[in-house]
C-alpha cells in the first residue's frame, strides 16, 4: 500500500519535469564551445589569449555605443562572435575532442576611401601558417544590428558583413565631420596645396594618412619620431613651411644688406661672399701652345 502511494506521489512530479524539459524552458545541453575571449565567468587559463590589445574606440561617434556589445552568427558548425572595437572569435559547435575555438582578429584600425569609413580591420588573430588571421568588417544598412554574412575570400583572411541602422544615413560614415577643427583645417590646407600643384598626389595621400593617424583612425605604421635635439624646427604643416620660408628670405635680405654696407662682394645667385682679390706678382707664364711674344726674344 505504501509503495503504491509513493508511486502515485512521484508520478505527477516526473510528468512535470518531462513537460518542462520539452517545453523549451529548460536548457539541457549547453553549447559545447561557448567559452572564449569574451566570457568573463571562466578562469583566465580557460579563455582565448590575445596577442595584442585592441586599439582605442574611434570613428563616427554614433557607432561608439556599440563598444561592449557582441553579436553572434552561426553558419554550418561554426559560431562567429563579433564584438565591435574589441575582437572577432570563431567557435566550432561540435563534440570533437579537438574542436577549434580561436581569435580571428583584434580591433586595429579603420579602412578609409574617398572620405568615407569603408570597413573595420581586426588583425593579429591566431597564427595561420606564417601569418596571423585577420578579418574585415563591412558595415551596411539594416533594420537591426546583427551579423548577416561570413566568408573567407583568402586563406585566413575573413570578411564579415554587419548590418545596422546606424549607417543608413548617407553621411553616417563620412570622415571629415568626425575630425577636430584643427585636423579639418589641416585637411583644407592639403586640399588647397593639391589644387595649387604644391604637392604631388603621393605627397597629398601621405598628408592625409598622417592626419588620419593623428586622429586615431589608422594605426601608426612606425613609432612617432622623437623631437629633434637641434634647433631646426620640424615643419609639420604647409602653413609652418610657408612661415619658415618667409623667415629665411628675410634673413637672406638682412645679410645682403649687411654685406653691402661693408662693401663685401658676394654672388647674387648663391648669396655667399667672395674671397677678397689681392694683387700678387706673378711670373711670366705662357698659354699652352703659345710660343711667346717677339719681345721675349729680344
Amino acid at each position: 500500500m505504501l509503495l503504491l502511494f509513493l508511486r502515485w506521489v512521484h508520478l505527477p512530479c516526473l510528468l512535470l519535469l518531462v513537460d518542462v524539459a520539452f517545453s523549451g524552458k529548460m536548457k539541457i545541453v549547453e553549447e559545447p564551445n561557448t567559452f572564449g575571449l569574451n566570457n568573463h565567468f571562466l578562469a583566465q587559463g580557460s579563455r582565448l589569449q590575445a596577442r595584442t590589445n585592441p586599439s582605442p574606440v574611434s570613428g563616427p561617434p554614433h557607432l561608439h555605443h556599440l563598444a561592449g556589445k557582441c553579436f553572434s552568427y552561426i553558419e554550418s558548425t561554426y559560431k562567429y562572435e563579433f564584438c565591435p572595437f574589441h575582437n572577432v572569435t570563431q567557435h566550432e559547435q561540435t563534440f570533437r575532442w579537438n574542436a577549434y575555438s580561436g581569435i580571428l582578429g583584434i580591433w586595429q584600425e579603420w579602412e578609409i576611401q574617398n572620405n568615407s569609413f569603408t570597413g573595420m580591420w581586426m588583425r593579429e588573430g591566431d597564427s595561420c601558417g606564417n601569418k596571423n588571421r585577420q578579418t574585415k568588417i563591412l558595415l551596411t544598412c539594416g533594420n537591426c544590428s546583427k551579423l548577416a554574412q561570413v566568408s573567407e575570400p583568402q586563406t585566413c583572411v575573413y570578411s564579415l558583413t554587419f548590418e545596422t541602422p546606424l549607417v543608413c544615413h548617407p553621411h553616417s560614415l563620412l570622415v571629415y565631420p568626425t575630425l577636430s577643427e584643427k585636423l579639418q583645417n589641416e585637411w583644407d590646407e592639403a586640399e588647397q596645396a593639391r589644387y595649387d600643384d604644391l604637392v604631388t598626389e603621393q605627397g597629398y595621400n601621405k598628408l592625409l594618412r598622417d592626419l588620419f593617424e593623428e586622429a586615431g583612425f589608422l594605426k601608426r605604421s612606425q613609432p612617432k619620431p622623437e623631437e629633434p635635439k637641434h634647433s631646426e624646427k620640424v615643419q609639420q604643416t604647409l602653413e609652418q613651411c610657408r612661415q619658415d620660408m618667409e623667415k629665411k628670405n628675410a634673413e637672406i635680405e638682412r645679410l645682403r644688406s649687411l654685406l653691402s654696407q661693408h662693401n663685401i662682394p658676394y654672388d647674387l645667385n648663391t648669396a655667399e661672399p667672395k674671397a677678397a682679390v689681392t694683387a700678387a706678382p706673378q711670373e711670366k707664364q705662357h698659354l699652352r701652345g703659345d710660343t711667346g711674344l717677339i719681345s721675349d726674344l729680344l
